[in-house]
């Protein structure tokens, strides 16, 4: 069923988001890549990150440290060395994330892999990454378990995990607005601007669904992560949570 939905808001997954978030999501992920510090040479896997969003802004943030280095002989080849994956999957996704990716220039950017996959059995050996990143994706996986394992897994000892989802708002009149605008405004959006006001409805109940921030942090820490927290932005609305593999 989540298949399907992403089939069919794949083509207007970017719009729909900045008409959603009048743009927020934007911050979102920057403030998503500032928490995660990339840097030259590493290995970074993106999951659910189809449409490239994160992905791009890790490897502007790695290109800006490569610029300010100045061509440091010391730094020579970290470029080639930075591995960034970018799973999910959804096809169509993938293909958005590709389109974005040669629009940017990144066609042929052989530190940018895309790989169709499975969050909860992801194919990378273990403890391969230096970074893990889930933004927007995780409320839709069938066993949020099974993808924290997976994420422990691959990560090398002192990788980071980090999680940007929409999530609980517990202010009480804010929380009643944004309840109103997620159930009387998105959906009807949806239709208006995608043609499709199921997919929609899907999205506004999946986040009431996903578990509150303290009990996702403690599913975090049962994985086996360390150091777990998490931020909220915009009351809540949405939250960043990360932990570390020691």
């Amino acid at each position: 069923m989540v298949g399907k939905v992403f089939s069919k808001v794949a083509s207007n997954y970017d719009l729909m988001n900045d008409l959603m978030s009048a743009g927020l999501h934007r911050l979102w992920k920057d403030r998503l890549v500032s928490k995660l510090s990339p840097f030259p040479g590493m290995k970074h896997l993106d999951v659910a990150g189809g449409t490239g969003d994160v992905a791009f802004r890790i490897l502007e943030s790695i290109s800006s440290i490569r610029r300010r280095a100045l061509q440091d002989p010391v730094n020579d080849g970290l470029q080639e060395e930075t591995q960034i994956y970018v799973c999910d999957i959804n096809p169509n996704m993938l293909n958005v994330g590709k389109k974005h990716a040669i629009e940017r220039g990144l066609g042929e950017d052989k530190s940018l892999t895309w790989v169709e996959g499975d969050a909860e059995a992801l194919s990378f050996g273990d403890n391969s990454m230096d970074g893990y990143t889930i933004a927007f994706g995780i409320r839709n996986v069938t066993h949020i378990e099974k993808v924290l394992a997976e994420a422990y897994r691959v990560l090398k000892r002192g990788g980071r995990f980090l999680c940007l989802e929409l999530s609980h708002v517990e202010i009480p009149v804010f929380k009643e607005l944004y309840d109103f605008y997620s159930f009387s405004v998105i959906p009807p959006l949806g239709e208006l601007v995608a043609g499709d006001r199921e997919s929609y409805q899907y999205l506004v109940e999946s986040i009431r669904q996903f578990p509150p921030q303290e009990k996702f942090a403690s599913m975090i820490a049962d994985a086996g992560f360390q150091k777990v927290e998490y931020e909220n932005l915009v009351g809540g609305v949405v939250a960043i949570h990360s932990g570390l593999k020691i």
